[in-house]
């Protein structure tokens, strides 16, 4: 059962980083190390795909969080 968790744990991982790195796509280096972009930093509205990806990745994160706290728990 431990030995499923952590593949499962870097199974999401990598698919939450590939969500990540899907989102920052679009922007320029700096919007990626937290710069400021050309919204002069005023959020904007996701739509069609973009939000899709947030959505995803929001899923993931919470996925990664749970898998994460089993592993921890069968460990002990």
């Amino acid at each position: 059962m431990e030995f499923a968790l952590q593949i499962v744990t870097i199974l999401i991982s990598v698919a939450l980083i590939v969500m990540v790195l899907l989102q920052v796509k679009g922007s320029g280096l700096g919007d990626l190390l937290g710069g400021g972009g050309s919204d002069g930093g005023i959020t904007r509205t996701r739509r069609g795909l973009e939000k899709t990806l947030f959505q995803i990745t929001i899923g993931l994160a919470i996925a990664f969080i749970t898998v994460s706290i089993l592993a921890v728990s069968f460990t002990r």
